[in-house]
């Protein structure tokens, strides 16, 4: 399944080559992928390949799909992706959620999820699961949010989405869309950074999340740039929060309670103190991210979320704090990164979290919902 999931309409005879198993194995296991509606057919490979043709396959359009919800300070999102990651149904609300109480937030999530759940199952599609992206830390049992101090939650379970829902930090699947659906080629070691009302990252090590001892790694926002500077809501002072955060560098763009919007346009129409803000901004991330550079030696760092549409004012600023501060001369320009997921990333790493499980686990899938015409999987 993951060899499909990474080629596009490729035969038995690859998928052969790529996992190392006979022609005749992969072709018994196809036939059971086809029969269970995880993969179709999709026509003779296109002429010019050396011998007889083979069939290509794809991952099924149809069946399972996986549902990723997101609580935002200031909204509510809710998709549906298919096995290629696809958005198939998406519905979204305003919501101004700072300081609700959680079961409201919840009960409004819910009815976006029953909505797209419903779209999708009219469209074919069987929802696995569900994840939840929230803007705090999340609890190993991955259902219940320990604090998130943009929403004042803490201690809050998720139960009331469903058994079958987890809950995660957004900037870890923010890093995880990167890594499964950016297009980036065989790029498996980075930092992930995103901001909202508040600044996130995470890791990605050799292909896979790195959580930390506690499962809180990656709260570059409360990184301290400079150890004198404006108080922080987590009671230090200096942090990266306080300068790169939605609501500072509003507040220094001299349009506070407005939104990103305002900020993209302020800072296109050339208004000084958006540029500056911004200008600002992208030195503090960049001392923060010379840091994480130094300590850990990524491949790359990928600006993602919110911040994708502010590149072109930040990373100036943040290009030459990591080449005045980065030890590494090997360090290039090209490895800040923007991504190509934008606002997405983090609803669509979400809901494809979920969906990778049949992908990763197959059996469970087929052997969990029988067809009549086929045994179930050995």
């Amino acid at each position: 399944m993951n060899a499909l999931a990474a080629g596009e309409k490729v035969t038995r005879a690859a998928v052969a080559a790529e996992v190392g198993l006979t022609r005749a194995t992969v072709s018994t296991l196809v036939d059971e992928l086809l029969a269970a509606g995880l993969v179709e057919e999709q026509g003779a490979q296109r002429p010019g390949t050396v011998g007889r043709p083979g069939t290509a396959l794809a991952l099924s359009a149809r069946g399972p799909a996986g549902i990723g919800a997101e609580i935002g300070v200031d909204h509510l999102a809710a998709c549906v992706v298919d096995l290629h990651g696809i958005i198939r149904c998406r519905a979204a609300s305003p919501a101004a959620n700072r300081d609700r109480p959680a079961p409201a937030v919840l009960a409004d999530l819910a009815v976006l999820t029953a909505r797209v759940t419903e779209e999708a199952e009219e469209a074919g599609l069987h929802p696995v699961g569900t994840t939840v992206a929230v803007p705090g830390l999340v609890g190993k049992d991955r259902r219940t949010v320990l604090r998130a101090p943009n929403l004042g939650w803490e201690d809050v379970p998720v139960a009331a989405l469903g058994e079958r829902t987890v809950v995660e930090n957004e900037a870890n699947l923010g890093a995880l869309a990167e890594l499964w659906l950016g297009g980036h080629e065989k790029l498996a070691d980075f930092v992930h950074v995103s901001a909202e009302i508040g600044i996130g990252a995470a890791l990605v090590v050799e292909g896979r999340l790195f959580r930390g001892a506690r499962g809180f790694a990656g709260e570059l926002g409360h990184v301290p740039v400079r150890p004198d500077g404006p108080l922080c809501s987590c009671g230090a002072n200096g942090c990266l929060e306080t300068y790169a955060g939605e609501e500072a560098l509003l507040r220094a763009a001299g349009i506070p309670g407005q939104g990103p919007a305002a900020l993209r346009g302020a800072a296109r129409r050339g208004d000084p103190a958006a540029v500056r803000a911004l200008a600002e901004a992208g030195a503090a991330l960049g001392i923060a991210l010379s840091g994480a550079v130094n300590l850990l030696d990524p491949q790359a760092v990928v600006v993602g979320g919110p911040l994708a549409d502010l590149t072109p004012w930040l990373l100036p600023g943040v290009r030459r704090e990591l080449a005045a501060r980065v030890t590494d001369r090997q360090w290039r320009p090209e490895d800040l990164v923007t991504s190509r997921l934008g606002r997405d990333g983090v609803l669509r790493g979400a809901a494809y979290s979920a969906v990778r499980t049949v992908l990763d686990d197959p059996v469970t899938w087929i052997n969990s919902f029988p067809r009549p015409h086929r045994q179930p999987a050995r």
